[in-house]
């Protein structure tokens, strides 16, 4: 089933709250209803289009004219399951928080970590979202979803999915061609519990016994103290990654600056802490007209009422520029500019 709709605002679309609409926008339920829409439409096949979900990674500059695509795709089911995990399918417009909830209130683990990260399910594995020391990658089987180019529904493998730092092969060669419509995640019941990274080690000591219950409290405590409500306030998470360096190449940044959050990234690399460059290069908490960055978080850029998504990217090149200027660094934005 599919509804296509025309002049469609997307403010509730966005959790930056930017103001715009799209000239088309297409909402399905399956993926015959998505094929369908093209069978029966065929003079969109030729019109850009842009995927879009709860909007948690998104910034828009102005007004849409692409064809927007929303996976309005629901329902989680059990594929099979043994005395060690279990493989679940979730249909890519359930919310992901709710997703992890649920997977933790069954005693499935492996999401714990990425408890109350914005988005729908169908976002995961194209960002492969991360957080607290985990990445959504691993715990993925399977992505299901529609060609098209072909009209034909397709399936990636974990495998072909060539996860890595908040990137796949859904944000390269597949990227606009590519319409998830659910993910197969394989979770453990006897999950191996990760607690290194972050203060959630303390926040779960603070809790009490280690759980999946425990480590989901902690995890949502620390993000609400630590990042804005976007029902709240204007903002889309980070908005700039954690950049990551030949490790040989942080030794003078370390020498002229010892308190630089530095973290192992594997094969001799390091990530580095984009909110510490921010803070350190004066903007953390500092506000440009109706856009600023938050006073707790300085990954975090907001808009603090009324605000273009001009002005929040026109800040975000200011904040860029003075990074590199003061740190040799360039930072690449996490969120997706649109226009």
């Amino acid at each position: 089933m599919f509804i296509l709709y025309h002049d469609y605002s997307l403010l509730e679309r966005n959790t930056f709250g930017i103001d715009v609409k799209a000239k088309s926008f297409l909402s399905f339920s399956d993926a015959e209803g998505l094929i369908q829409f093209y069978q029966s439409n065929p003079e969109y096949r030729n019109v850009e289009h842009l995927i879009v979900g709860q909007g948690s990674n998104l910034l828009f500059l102005h007004d849409v004219d692409e064809l927007v695509l929303s996976s309005d795709v629901f329902g989680i089911g059990v594929l099979k399951e043994d005395k060690e995990s279990v493989w679940i399918e979730a249909g890519a417009g359930i919310d992901w928080d709710e997703f992890v909830a649920f997977c933790v209130g069954n005693g499935w683990g492996g999401v714990e970590n990425l408890s109350l990260i914005p988005g729908k399910v169908g976002a995961a594995p194209v960002q492969n979202i991360g957080a607290y020391g985990v990445e959504v990658g691993p715990v993925i089987r399977e992505v299901h979803g529609v060609d098209l180019q072909t009209l034909q529904e397709k399936t990636f493998t974990r495998e072909m999915c060539q996860f890595s730092y908040r990137n796949s092969i859904f944000k390269q060669k597949w990227k606009g061609h590519f319409v998830v419509t659910s993910v197969v995640f394989e979770l453990n019941k006897k999950p191996a519990f990760q607690l290194d990274y972050g203060d959630v080690a303390v926040e779960v000591e603070r809790l009490g016994k280690v759980s999946l219950s425990n480590i989901r409290r902690a995890v949502i405590a620390i993000r609400e103290q630590k990042l804005p409500d976007p029902e709240t306030i204007g903002n889309a998470g980070s908005f700039f990654k954690n950049p990551v360096m030949e490790e040989e190449k942080t030794h003078t940044l370390k020498a002229k600056y010892p308190d630089i959050p530095l973290y192992p990234a594997g094969a001799g690399k390091v990530k580095i802490a984009a909110a510490w460059l921010i803070e350190h290069a004066g903007w953390k908490g500092k506000r440009t007209g109706r856009a600023g960055v938050h006073d707790r978080q300085a990954l975090v850029l907001v808009n603090h009422g009324g605000a273009t998504g001009q002005e929040i990217f026109d800040l975000s090149e200011q904040i860029r520029n003075d990074v590199e200027k003061k740190f040799a660094i360039q930072l690449e934005r996490e969120v997706n500019v649109i226009g």
